[in-house]
């Protein structure tokens, strides 16, 4: 199971941790007495991060710039840890942009760039950490943020969905890999359901989004989404237990087990959630 009851002193990275979920899920470690690292693009942002990392009790805390869409970026923080502190204890594949449009409103640019940083960022990550985690022994844990939108789509979202069910994918082979080898390294999928975060503020938006979708969906995720904080306390628990998937925050087990019982009736209900919430512009 690869479980690691107790935290304190391990060594966790966070991809996409000046924000929303990975700082939550920064300061979430911290809390357990964790030498946690922070990665971004954001420098000015990191520093900030950092203050509050440490604020939140983590003994250490280690920022390196990083683009996690760029295989040099990547191996270069990658040597850089690995230098400084070793193999890691548990890696938080959080970093992902997101983009609302419909399928022909999404340019082949957008669809290349929302793949190389959703799915090719954590297929970089694993193959630049894992190596070393395997070869320190366990328990260690990787963690792959993937989304409600990894098992049950939304309209206007396509290129998102299709990233994060690749994630979810990616995964699961991943993890069927590692098993058949008797690896000390297990994988958490973590599946977020409705969550209030930067990455909603901060969208690009195709060509047929309206602005009253806009405000709609603004509207929806404010009040029906929760905090970052959530999740990033369901991604602790589920590294202390061993958890191969983490479903948090609203909607997500509903969604899960509702794509299992039926398709047909949770995609039905995927289109009345999407006029409510604005994915879909109602008449």
């Amino acid at each position: 199971m690869s479980a690691i009851a107790s935290l304190h002193g391990k060594v966790v990275l966070i991809t996409g941790a000046a924000s929303g979920i990975g700082l939550s899920c920064a300061q979430a470690f911290a809390k357990q007495g964790a030498r946690v690292i922070i990665t971004d693009l954001n420098e000015a942002a990191l520093e900030a991060a950092r203050q509050l990392v440490l604020a939140a009790g983590a003994p250490s805390c280690l920022t390196y710039v990083c683009d996690v869409s760029n295989e040099a970026s990547v191996n270069a923080c990658a040597t850089r840890v690995q230098s400084d502190v070793g193999a890691l204890d548990v890696l938080v594949n959080n970093a992902g942009i997101y983009y609302l449009g419909g399928f022909m409103e999404t340019s082949l640019e957008m669809w290349q760039r929302m793949f190389q940083v959703n799915l090719m960022g954590i297929v970089l990550m694993c193959r630049a950490f894992l190596p070393a985690m395997k070869a320190a022994g366990g328990p260690r844990r990787i963690v792959n943020i993937g989304s409600l939108a990894s098992f049950l789509g939304a309209p206007n979202i396509t290129a998102y969905c299709a990233s994060k069910h690749a994630v979810l994918g990616l995964s699961d082979v991943l993890a069927m890999e590692l098993a058949a080898e008797h690896s000390p390294v297990g994988i958490t999928r973590v599946c977020p359901g409705i969550i209030n975060t930067p990455l909603l503020a901060g969208k690009t938006v195709g060509a047929n989004i309206t602005q009253r979708q806009l405000l709609q969906q603004q509207e929806y995720y404010r009040t029906h989404g929760c905090t970052p904080d959530v999740v990033a306390n369901g991604v602790v628990k589920a590294v202390q237990r061993g958890d191969d998937y983490c479903f948090v925050g609203p909607k997500a087990k509903m969604g899960f087990w509702g794509t299992r019982l039926s398709r047909k009736l949770a995609h039905a209900m995927s289109i009345t959630e999407s006029t409510q919430s604005g994915y879909l512009d109602a008449p």
